[in-house]
C-alpha cells in the first residue's frame, strides 16, 4: 500500500498523482490534506512516515510546494528515508541505492507529466540490495 500526503500547496498535484495510482492498480491512502486551505506541511509527512514505520504501507509519496520541507519533516524518523526527486534519473538512483521509502515532489517545481512519470520510476525500480548500499543504509540508522 502506498501512503500519499501535502499540504495545501501539493494539494492539485496530489489528486493528479492518486488518479494515477487508481489507473495504475496501485493500493494507496490519502493522509491528507483534503483541501487547498492553509496547513502545516510537517502534520502529513508525520501521517505518511507512521503509516509506514507502523507497516500499514511499504511506500510513501508527499508533495508540498518545493518537496524540501515535507522531506525534511519525514526524515525525522530513523526509519524512514524521503528522497526528494525532481527527475526520473534520481527516482531511479534512490530505489536501487538507497532503498528510499517516500518519493517527496514540489509542486511548484515538477510539472504533472514529469511528476506522474517519476512516480512511474520510483515505484517500479526495485533496491540493488548491493553489499555497499545494504551497508551504508544501516549506517543511517
Amino acid at each position: 500500500m502506498i501512503a500519499v500526503g501535502s499540504d495545501h500547496a501539493g494539494y492539485g498535484l496530489k489528486q493528479a498523482v492518486m488518479a494515477h495510482l487508481k489507473e495504475r492498480g496501485e493500493e494507496f491512502k490519502d493522509y491528507g490534506t483534503y483541501s487547498e486551505a492553509s496547513c502545516d506541511y510537517p502534520d502529513f509527512a508525520e501521517a505518511v512516515a507512521q503509516a509506514i514505520i507502523k507497516g500499514e504501507a511499504d511506500k510513501g509519496i508527499l508533495i508540498c510546494g518545493t518537496g524540501i520541507g515535507i522531506s525534511i519533516a519525514a526524515n525525522r524518523h530513523k526509519e524512514i528515508r524521503a528522497a526528494l526527486c525532481g527527475d526520473c534519473f534520481s527516482a531511479e538512483a534512490t530505489r536501487q541505492h538507497n532503498d528510499a521509502n517516500i518519493l517527496a515532489m514540489g509542486a511548484r517545481v515538477v510539472a504533472d507529466g514529469l511528476a506522474l512519470k517519476i512516480v512511474d520510476t520510483f515505484l517500479d525500480t526495485p533496491f540493488s540490495n548491493g553489499a555497499n548500499h545494504v551497508r551504508r543504509i544501516a549506517k543511517l540508522s
